[in-house]
């Protein structure tokens, strides 16, 4: 267990700690996480929780646990209250009239819920039987994939149809033939009209979790196959009380196409863009070679046995894939069909995010629970989401395909498509000139009027909603590339290739944000060194407010969780801007490891300070550490870093993390750390006093980072398989520099003797005279004005702002930059401690460290760990501090 704290409030009554169904005894933070996780989905309508809960502290059992106890708890009080209703509704019948009734509809709650657990249970004990006999899963006949040869009908495969604007409709289901729309519908895939037996449990409340990484989602759905989960039907609950396996966890994961289709032809085109156009296409009705797993009349009773065995297996993303291949039926559509029965629905990002992606899915979130992991990255995550950009080399090849298709086929597009592609050209051939010209200016760098852009041409006459939607439903991206693939194909004689850069993909993508509201985003060109000169446009969403309205609105409850959350100012104004204070709830645990475990110290300066609370001026002969953008380049202060960097790794064993504010600050230090002797002559320069101590390494910028993690640990484990053991004597360890927001400061595990030190070398906050950093600072003081002012009319009923609006609109972008340098630094941080009996010392080198507000957006662990008056003590009070945190350890074996 871990140490008692507190200010961790007692367990209710009303919950004990076997509420939870979690499989082990859980630490007293996991029960507080659980039990605010827990009041989160309570709440009702509306509720949103910011949970910060360190990595290692098993965050995602503790989601799990207190999510899906809450979501049984609340279908089985459902269930009562179905029953109560008919009872309240015949309370004027005779009293043998009511006990039938209500008899008979327990009868059948229970009788239906019996029937799908059976089901569901006989495919679990068959998969079981499988496994047990080794059985290989039967394989996909790779005859059904078509090479593409000099015998292709080119006209067949790569004319354009006819297309009609008026006959395509806005209807996201348009790309399929009616056939194909009636039975997906009848399937519960898209929009059904008629709710059925099978689509019976679409409305039960549903819990949709997402992550950033398709590892991070496995490793979920490792942690939900763990714990058991009573009956959600009250009956059921009693008759087997004490029985957890009564019901399990019914869940099905969600992917895109690229890692889901099974179809040889269409996997091998590699790009996403072209593989879901390729796959519509061989669903539409013209299509002459129709793709045989797509659910169709055939296959319906694989898709249903596909349904019920994904229900009941738990499956991650591969075991979908695999099923799809023994069952030869679609896994990227028939597991939608999974969704209706469904209590925990996993996703990646990007098709939660997206709207689009949302209704393409089918999936609904008004009522639902949305539950976002590793969310200190939420806010990026939208923007990259909705971000695009395109290079002049991507235009003029563009182009170039254009004019290859066009001379091809030119005379046979008719009506519409003759209109269309025409256009098209426009576009490319207007955004090609700005791009010229853009090449030519003096700056390399800055914002682009969007209006400019389609000046050309006459290009800014044109309908961008119009082309956009004839370009998606026309495949016209997909056609011409594949087209131009084609004759490389044959020019080569080498059979069939993917089509290495989809850049009319790449256009549709630029012009589709070209058509978002100004005031969200910004449209930036910058020169990239190249050669030739390469120049490029970027869409950079400025905030993520109005992306992420349509989840913050329809969802019953929201919950953003995360190793290393703070500060949370930013999620409340950004993502719930809205929302009553009252209805969001947030949450900073402790460690599991004890307070002994951990030694945080702030190194303000090398020396200690005259007086007690006060911290030498700087530029006072390098004794100060202050690494601001106008003094990280004082030689005297760089030296004084490597001299401090020295001593800690003389005292620290094993391994030492360095992360600096930027590559180009970690290359500056570097060169100079190499090229200066000391000044008392004891040999060599910094650089080779360090390589003395430890093995040294560093992140470069561009390089792979997995060379460099495999040499780092090894030369602190050598051949040892246990990084929990011990050094031996002669073991010397190794010391790793590297960058904030760099490769290794998130995902990365330094845990036990790879990270029993991180230091961190001043506050990497972002470029702010960058064109998107002043931009978004525009933005934020820009909008604040508007809430303000928006906020005294509404009060006073006019529209006068507040005296200081024009400040706390100031102060408000000052906190979004600061907040921002802060996340990165608490990620950096979060590699150190990744289980319960680990632990290391985090040094904070930089004055500003020691101030109030910066040390109020750090975690609360780590602040819980702060060594108190430590930024006054200078490098011989860190010195003493880590020799005794370290030869305690030593002495605890």
């Amino acid at each position: 267990m871990a140490s008692e704290s507190s200010d961790i409030p007692v367990v209710p009554e009303r919950r004990i700690k076997d509420d939870f169904h979690h499989p082990y005894t859980p630490y007293d933070v996991q029960l507080q996480f659980m039990r605010v996780a827990y009041d989160v989905l309570s709440g009702g309508d509306g509720q949103v929780g910011i949970l910060e809960s360190p990595t290692g502290t098993g965050k995602s059992l503790s989601l799990i646990c207190s999510a899906l106890s809450w979501l049984r708890s609340y279908k089985k009080q459902q269930h009562e209250d179905t029953i109560a209703a008919v009872k309240d509704g015949m309370k004027d019948e005779p009293d043998w009239m009511i006990e039938q009734m209500l008899h008979r509809k327990r009868e059948e709650l229970v009788q239906r819920w019996q029937e799908r657990e059976e089901r569901l249970a006989k495919i679990r004990s068959k998969e079981g039987e499988l496994e047990a006999r080794g059985k290989k899963r039967r394989r996909i006949d790779d005859t059904t994939s078509r090479r593409r040869g000099k015998d292709i009908d080119e006209d067949a495969e790569f004319l354009l149809d006819d297309w009609n604007d008026d006959e395509a409709g806005d209807d996201p289901m348009s790309v399929f033939s009616k056939e194909t729309r009636v039975l997906m519908e009848s399937m519960g895939l898209g929009a059904p009209k008629k709710q059925d037996e099978d689509t019976e449990d679409d409305d039960e409340i549903k819990i949709f979790y997402t992550s950033r990484t398709h590892s991070q989602l496995s490793q979920f759905i490792t942690e939900l196959r763990r714990p058991s989960f009573p009956s959600s039907v009250p009956q059921i609950a009693e008759t087997r009380a004490g029985d957890e396996s009564a019901e399990a966890v019914k869940h099905v994961p969600l992917s895109s196409r690229q890692r889901l289709c099974i179809n040889p032809s269409v996997t091998r085109l590699g790009s996403l863009s072209a593989i879901n156009d390729r796959c519509t296409e061989l669903q539409q009705s013209k299509s002459k070679e129709k793709c045989p797993f797509v659910p169709n009349a055939e296959n319906l009773a694989n898709s249903h046995r596909f349904r019920d065995t994904a229900l009941a297996t738990v499956p991650d993303i591969e075991d979908m894939f695999q099923l799809g291949k023994t069952l030869q039926v679609c896994p990227y559509y028939a597991s939608r069909t999974a969704i209706p029965g469904a209590e925990i629905v996993t996703l990646p990002y990007p098709l939660l995010l997206q709207k689009s992606a949302r209704d393409a899915l089918g999936i609904k979130l008004e009522g639902n629970v949305v539950i976002i992991d590793e969310a200190h990255n939420i806010m990026d995550a939208v923007s990259n989401v909705y971000a695009a950009e395109i290079r002049l080399s991507d235009l003029r090849r563009a182009r170039q395909l254009l004019g290859i298709y066009v001379r091809r086929f030119g005379k046979k597009l008719k009506g519409e498509n003759r209109v269309m592609v025409a256009q098209v050209g426009r576009v490319v051939d207007s955004l090609s000139e700005w791009l010229d010209g853009a090449l030519k200016a003096k700056t390399d760098q800055g914002i682009v009027d969007p209006n400019l852009l389609l000046k050309a041409k006459g290009a800014d006459q044109l309908n961008l909603f119009q082309l956009i939607k004839y370009i998606q439903q026309s495949k016209l991206a997909f056609k011409v590339e594949s087209y131009a693939s084609h004759l490389e194909d044959e020019a080569a004689s080498s059979g069939h290739k993917t089509v290495s850069s989809p850049v009319l993909h790449t256009l549709v993508a630029f012009i589709t944000v070209l058509t978002n509201l100004s005031s969200e985003g910004r449209v930036f060109y910058e020169k990239i060194a190249a050669t030739p000169p390469e120049v490029k446009l970027a869409y950079l969403l400025l905030s993520p407010t109005h992306a992420f309205s349509s989840i913050a609105s329809s969802a019953r409850a929201v919950i953003l969780a995360g190793g290393t959350m703070s500060p949370f100012d930013d999620y409340k104004a950004h993502l719930f801007p809205s929302l009553a204070s009252e209805k969001i709830t947030t949450l900073s645990c402790g460690h599991v490891i004890p307070p002994s475990n951990l030694c945080v110290w702030t190194l303000a300066s090398t020396r200690p300070t005259v007086a007690a609370g006060k911290t030498p001026p700087p530029g006072a002969g390098g004794d100060t550490f202050e690494f601001s953008f106008q003094r990280r380049s004082d030689k005297a202060m760089i030296r004084q870093l490597g001299l401090a960097i020295l001593n800690i790794c003389t005292i620290v064993p094993d391994g030492v993390v360095v992360f600096f504010p930027s590559y180009g600050y970690l290359d500056q230090v570097i060169a100079a750390w190499q090229a200066a002797a000391t000044e008392n002559g004891q040999g060599g320069s910094i650089w080779d006093r360090l390589q003395g101590k430890k093995a040294l390494f560093r992140d470069m910028k561009g390089a792979s980072s997995e060379d460099v993690l495999q040499e780092y640990t090894s030369a602190i484990l050598g051949g040892d398989e246990q990084p929990g053991k011990p050094a031996p004597a002669s073991q010397r360890g190794a010391l790793l520099l590297s960058v904030v927001g760099g490769r290794m400061s998130e995902g990365i595990n330094f845990s036990d003797r790879l990270g029993r030190c991180v230091v961190v070398v001043g506050l990497p906050y972002p470029n702010i005279n960058s064109p998107e950093w002043k931009a978004k600072i525009e933005y934020i003081e820009s909008s604040m004005l508007e809430r303000l002012q928006a906020g005294d009319a509404t009060s006073n009923g006019n529209a006068k702002l507040p005296e200081d609006a024009v400040a706390m609109a100031k102060q408000a972008a000052r906190d979004f930059y600061e907040n921002a340098c802060m996340r990165a630094v608490n990620q950096s941080i979060g590699r150190a401690i990744r289980h319960q009996k680990d632990y290391a010392a985090i040094v904070l080198i930089d004055r500003r460290f020691g101030t109030e507000r910066i040390r109020g957006k750090l975690p609360g662990w780590i602040r819980g760990g702060m060594q108190a008056g430590s930024e006054e003590k200078g490098l011989h009070g860190l010195m003493g501090a880590l020799s005794t945190f370290f030869r305690g350890k030593r002495e605890q074996g």
